[in-house]
């Protein structure tokens, strides 16, 4: 039995990073995409573009996540993060 129940596959996961601490937040997000099955989003909120970020998820995941903007505004982010 896996003990991990997913949602539906359209569900889509908030993760609100501006509440986690700065020293943990990498690990939190990867540990967050790391849960994902295939076909799920996380949906990221961030008060800053999370560039540096985004570096570090291209290079670990690559194709695997897919990344879309939806909204790129001074002091509010939201990026959508598809498991592929």
């Amino acid at each position: 039995m896996n003990a991990h129940l997913h949602l539906q596959q359209d569900q889509i996961y908030p993760f609100d990073a501006r509440g986690i601490a700065k020293r943990f937040r990498h690990a939190a997000i990867f540990g967050a995409l790391d849960a994902l099955n295939t076909g799920e989003r996380m949906r990221f909120v961030n008060d800053h573009d999370p560039l540096p970020l985004l570096d570090q998820l291209r290079n670990r995941y690559g194709e695997a996540i897919a990344i879309q903007y939806l909204q790129r505004d001074p002091g509010a982010i939201v990026i959508d993060f598809i498991r592929n």
